[in-house]
């Protein structure tokens, strides 16, 4: 079992940073892939960003490449995801996931077994 605990969000102007963090208990949690997702009001859950088990190989959405980054700290279990040169469009919930036995990340929400609560973004233009 793991549990998931976003914070970081809040509201900034466009072109702001935020950094998110997502805190995970369990003894696996160095040993599985995690991702970040994000869904608008009326809209589904969307891929942002995912980090392998080592942190040595991530993945990004086109939207934020170059903008956002993944990473995490097996010590601390936790995972960031550090966002820059933020615009309008990236305003919604974000929300951090878990897969039980997949040591990757995944594009797919369905991959993922665990999530947090999420953790509002709001980006002002």
């Amino acid at each position: 079992q793991v549990q998931l605990v976003e914070s970081g969000g809040g509201l900034v102007q466009a072109g702001g940073s935020l950094r998110l963090s997502c805190a995970a208990s369990g003894r696996t949690f160095s040993m599985i892939g995690m991702g970040w997702f994000r869904q608008a009001p009326g809209k589904e859950r969307d891929f942002v960003a995912g980090i392998n088990w080592s942190g040595g190989s991530t993945y990004y959405a086109d939207s934020v490449k170059g903008r956002f980054t993944i990473s995490r700290d097996n010590a601390k279990n936790t995972v960031y995801l550090q966002m820059n040169s933020l615009k309008a469009d990236d305003t919604a919930v974000y929300y951090c996931g878990a897969r039980r036995y997949g040591r990757t990340w995944s594009v797919s929400s369905s991959d993922y077994d665990y999530w947090g609560q999420g953790t509002q973004v709001t980006v002002s233009s």
